[in-house]
């Protein structure tokens, strides 16, 4: 199995950045996407994971040029054979808290990705942290109508990674320990997915 990695945003989206802190400290998505999502790949390479990062520059690209790229691919290697995940971290103008998961409203295969993430950040954070979930459709995934998940042809996810507007979630992101928990979440649930799946 294929497995995708994007990356939410670039260094040249605007916005898209935690406050500046007291202690100076901040979080800009495009950088921190990034981080997490090479330290995926690395752990799922090494791992003997077909894995691939979507989006390699530092500036951003369109979302069509994301699209386009995931769906060659999956052309390549056969859609039901390759998943794809995009890596975000969230914002509510410091009003929300927590983890959750996207896919395309309906039932598709992704809602069996998006479901071991949601079980598996459930079982890692949820002593401490809201695992936010939308069960209206008998499944934790909020269904929504974001353009990487509506045009790829594969099963697509989108993760929502805390809220950097949050400072304590801002910086349990930005500490060793939650930055390796967030990568650890992705890896774990992947690989889940195609133990199960594949």
């Amino acid at each position: 199995m294929l497995v995708l990695i994007d990356n939410g945003h670039g260094e040249n989206t605007p916005g898209k950045r935690s406050p500046k802190w007291a202690d100076g400290s901040q979080l800009f998505e495009w950088q921190y996407a990034r981080e997490v999502a090479n330290a995926v790949y690395n752990q799922l390479i090494a791992k003997g994971v077909d894995c691939e990062l979507l989006v390699k520059e530092s500036v951003d690209v369109p979302l069509a040029e994301r699209a386009r790229r995931a769906n060659e691919a999956a052309a390549k290697h056969g859609k039901s054979k390759t998943i794809l995940v995009s890596i975000h971290v969230n914002a509510s103008n410091g009003k929300g808290t927590g983890w959750e998961i996207h896919t395309y409203p309906g039932k598709t295969k992704a809602d069996n990705l998006a479901q071991i993430f949601w079980d598996t950040a459930k079982e890692m954070f949820g002593n401490d942290w809201k695992i936010r979930g939308d069960w209206s459709d008998g499944d934790g995934d909020w269904e929504s109508n974001f353009y990487i998940l509506r045009k790829t042809t594969c099963p697509a996810v989108l993760t929502e990674n805390f809220f950097m507007d949050n400072e304590r979630d801002c910086k349990f992101l930005l500490s060793p320990e939650g930055k390796a928990a967030v990568v650890k979440l992705h890896v774990d649930s992947i690989t889940k997915y195609i133990e199960k799946y594949a």
